[in-house]
């Protein structure tokens, strides 16, 4: 660590994940001397240990399913075998050069990256390595950690997703605790290289934060694929011994497999980092801050998975903006919650923004609310594909879209366009005034938002 005792930053960053060193980047930007503390390395959860690398297993489990399927298309391909080392190289190899440029772009933006771990020790001081950092404004961006049941311990053959990450080998078997975005993820990923996968979920839908209608597509779509799940039970507890795990539900079932994989969702990282000695509210953990993610104790900010909300990389980015920009006293938008996209980049994938049908009904009354639903089976490019899903739309009756849902492959991609639809609270006869490509997935959204506006194309009223 440079000797930075005594030395006096702008804004000291604790932790330097998504949320972390987008605020520095930022800030730095805006000509402020910003210090980034780090006690692993600059890019966080998500370029280590979450999203990059278990984006870049999916994309070698979709090459995967498209190696044993390529006869449909009429080109005879077969799948020999799923080499666990190639695999980790390949994702290992994208890892890194993120990581390289992301240290270039932190080096020329002149910020002072230390490495340790950091403490809130004042409202404006952070100690690493026994030396102290002052700042005049203090951005905590710490981050999350994968979180267990009470009494259910990681080890062995009981794993999360972090060294799910690492397995150098494909078990033949797993029972995966939890049908959220991870889970769903790593189910999807371990089926493709051909593993027996269950998935054991308490709440009644897989992925279920999303519009029932997609969660229900999705388990339509898993059975499909032979993933199973048992839905609406609780876990009970599991052992292991040199065969494999056996997991216990509160209903009496029991099921083994080589790994149990814990994806019961993420932690916020602040336990021991000096936060509630300093007079921080925290609530299960999680930094309870104002609508501009100010703590309210001094000039201390707090950004990202330790906010509570959506644990999302991108959430994190934009906080992280939005707080740098406040500091150097520009004026941003402050960010909707509900506006931030969510995918689930399975197969199939879950895309979505804004509310639910459930939920706008909540806001509007079950009257104050009209939906559609496109089949994506009447859309060129993904009949190309050979997916299947549809786009499901959610208007406040005669007002904006409130909400846009999606299911199929590759139909994170279409997010944007549905951001921008329900950020700028467009009315279904502006979407259908825009010309969308042909043939594209993308015009999906175009058909669906002509149908709703009452004039269909290609779908019937």
């Amino acid at each position: 660590m440079a000797d930075t005792n005594g030395t006096a930053f702008d804004i000291v960053v604790l932790g330097a994940g998504s949320g972390g060193y987008a605020t520095a980047l930022r800030a730095a930007q805006l000509g402020k001397n910003v210090a980034l503390v780090e006690a692993d390395k600059v890019g966080g959860t998500c370029l280590h240990q979450g999203c990059i690398p278990t984006k870049a297993l999916l994309h070698a489990a979709e090459l995967a399913d498209n190696a044993r399927e390529g006869a449909h298309y009429g080109v005879h391909t077969t799948l020999e075998r799923v080499d666990m080392a190639g695999v980790n190289q390949y994702k290992d190899s994208v890892i890194g050069g993120l990581y390289k440029g992301l240290q270039g772009l932190v080096k020329s933006r002149g910020i002072t990256v230390v490495e340790g771990y950091g403490r809130l020790v004042g409202p404006n001081a952070v100690e690493v390595n026994g030396q102290t950092l002052t700042g005049e404004h203090v951005v905590l961006a710490t981050g999350s950690y994968a979180r267990s049941l009470p009494g259910l311990e990681i080890g062995g053959r009981v794993i999360t997703s972090d060294q799910a990450l690492q397995l150098d080998w494909v078990p033949q078997s797993a029972i995966i605790l939890g049908g959220g975005v991870i889970g769903s993820e790593f189910a999807s990923v371990w089926k493709s290289f051909g593993a027996d996968v269950t998935i054991i979920e308490a709440l009644p839908h897989l992925v279920p934060n999303e519009d029932e209608a997609l969660s229900k597509a999705f388990e339509r779509a898993f059975r499909k694929r032979g993933i199973k799940f048992n839905l609406g039970v609780r876990f009970s507890g599991v052992t292991q011994d040199d065969n494999g795990v056996h997991v216990s539900l509160e209903d009496g079932k029991t099921f083994d497999a080589d790994l149990l994989l814990v994806a019961v969702g993420r932690g916020p990282r602040t336990s021991g980092l000096g936060y509630e000695e300093q007079g921080l509210t925290l609530d299960r953990g999680f930094v309870i801050t104002d609508e501009n993610l100010r703590t309210g104790v001094g000039n201390v900010w707090a950004v990202g998975d330790i906010v509570p909300g959506l644990q999302l990389a991108h959430r994190g980015f934009a906080q992280g903006i939005y707080v740098a920009e406040q500091i150097c006293g520009l004026n941003p938008a402050p960010i909707v919650e509900s506006g931030i996209p969510r995918v689930t980049y399975s197969e199939p994938e879950v895309a979505s923004v804004g509310v639910t049908e459930a939920k706008a009904k909540e806001l509007y009354g079950d009257d104050g609310v009209e939906t559609l639903e496109y089949n994506l089976a009447g859309n060129g490019k993904s009949k190309i594909l050979g997916t299947s899903g549809f786009v499901k739309l959610v208007r406040q009756k005669d007002g904006p879209v409130v909400g846009v849902h999606m299911i199929g492959a590759r139909v994170g991609e279409l997010i944007g366009e549905g951001q921008l639809i329900v950020n700028w609270e467009a009315y279904p006869e502006d979407v259908a005034s825009l010309v969308h490509a042909h043939p594209t997935q993308n015009e999906a959204l175009g058909e669906a938002h002509l149908a709703l506006a009452g004039k269909p194309l290609h779908a019937h009223n």
